[in-house]
């Protein structure tokens, strides 16, 4: 397809793709408002900590709702079809609050927090209020997602970039206050996450509101039997990518320097998640683009995809990247030369990535995401058996076994997608051909 027949150029592509890149990296710098607030509190030890562990069992009760912005963008042509899924929204938050509501208010929750995150006895009350308080950010962050569907497909994505800003600002006033006021407590970094996530869901709202109003309807039907077998998989596909991590923690706690490992690791997984947050959108440009202008797409991809490469190689391989360490990160000398070293390793992670998101473009694209679960499955297995194997036939070789076989899952689930992707075209293809030879 050329140019004049689809309409699309590369700067058409930028400006819809660098917004979300924009909005997902500075999304980032949120966290970092929080954890610098709830730093600055008397027992600020005690403080971080339990808002750290209520914020990690929000980071899983939040994965339902999360995906409701894939799903509305793959879905949500029109008024009729933006109502089965709001209703569907409905179901799934009355659902997720309410099973918070028992992790915050009963002895299963006291014995996740403690069992699970390893928490103390005199923080199990902290920690259950400030996941209560944090808890109502997934309503919002629920609201938010479906109408950045209706954003993004219709391109109109420098909101989401706005949103994020306007949501930045908002939280550092409201951390400000909680400085001024010195009520620093860990339910005050509750407050400010739940104050940004509304400041967002707002914005979201009034634009997707006005374009849906403004869109004419489709004739397409939505039902809940259509919209369940395309967003359950996707919840269970970043349920799986969010096991990984702690996964890697239980394997590299055997290495020889266990500290150094878990440390090292951890810092140089920041520092690739913190590159790779730009091209966490890469599977919209399937589902937006692909279908009127796929050689544009591919070349399109093709050089997005060399930028999170050459940056970390940069870092991991000039003396720019000890400053980084020392300076940015604020790391020691003996913890940033190790993080260096796992950084090398995690180069192709960085490089595979944004080829995983973008083949699951077009699983979403033919609505088939069962098969994300499977190329996320291939990736934990082969995260944990090349884990078994490095870490007892090499423990001293630390932080570095984590990046290794963080690399090659990732590369192992690359490898499964494009054959899933691929034998269902030829599927297609064939069920095409049979149709018409049978007319």
């Amino acid at each position: 397809m050329n140019q004049k027949s689809s309409g699309i150029t590369y700067k058409t592509l930028a400006a819809f793709f660098i917004p979300l890149g924009i909005s997902s990296s500075l999304t980032s710098i949120t966290h970092i408002i929080i954890n610098g607030t709830l730093s600055r509190g008397d027992n600020a030890a005690f403080i971080v900590a339990c808002y750290a562990v209520a914020f990690s069992m929000f980071g899983i009760v939040e994965k339902p709702m999360i995906v409701f912005r894939q799903t509305s963008s793959a879905l949500v042509r029109g008024r009729s079809t933006f109502k089965p899924l709001f209703l569907v929204f409905v179901y799934v938050t009355i659902i997720m609050m309410s099973v918070s509501m028992v992790i915050s208010f009963t002895p299963a929750g006291r014995w996740m927090f403690v069992h699970l995150f390893n928490a103390d006895e005199n923080m199990v009350r902290t920690i259950s209020l400030t996941f209560f308080v944090i808890t109502f950010v997934i309503i919002f962050s629920g609201i938010r997602g479906i109408y950045q569907g209706i954003i993004i497909q219709h391109l109109q994505t420098k909101w989401l970039t706005i949103g994020v800003i306007v949501r930045v600002a908002g939280m550092f006033l409201v951390s400000y206050w909680f400085i001024a006021t010195d009520h620093i407590t860990s339910m005050a970094g509750a407050a400010i996450f739940l104050t940004g996530m509304f400041i967002e869901c707002v914005i979201s709202v009034w634009k997707g509101h006005a374009i849906l109003k403004n869109t004419e309807d489709s004739s397409e039907v939505l039902y809940k039997k259509d919209i369940m077998p395309f967003y359950i998989p996707l919840v269970v596909y970043f349920l799986f990518q969010t096991m990984l991590q702690p996964l890697i923690y239980i394997f590299l706690s055997q290495s020889r320097d266990m500290e150094i490992s878990i440390a090292s690791f951890a810092l140089a997984f920041t520092i690739s998640q913190l590159m790779l947050s730009f091209f966490m959108y890469t599977h919209q440009i399937v589902l937006q683009f692909h279908q009127r202008d796929r050689s544009k797409v591919w070349k399109f991809t093709m050089f997005l995809s060399m930028a999170p490469t050459l940056l970390l190689l940069f870092i991991s391989f000039t003396p720019a990247g000890l400053w980084f360490m020392k300076v940015i990160m604020g790391a020691e000398p003996g913890l940033a030369e190790p993080t260096l070293v796992v950084l090398q390793f995690f180069i192709l992670k960085v490089l595979v990535f944004p080829w995983v998101d973008f083949f699951n473009g077009f699983i979403m694209l033919e609505r088939r995401t069962p098969r994300m679960m499977v190329s996320q499955t291939v990736n934990l297995v082969v995260v944990t058996l090349v884990l078994a194997l490095i870490v007892n036939a090499f423990p001293g070789w630390n932080g570095a076994s984590g990046a290794i076989a963080a690399s090659i899952g990732e590369t192992a689930g690359l490898v499964t997608v494009i054959l899933l992707v691929y034998r269902g075209k030829n599927k297609l293809r064939f069920s095409k051909k049979r149709s018409q030879e049978m007319q």
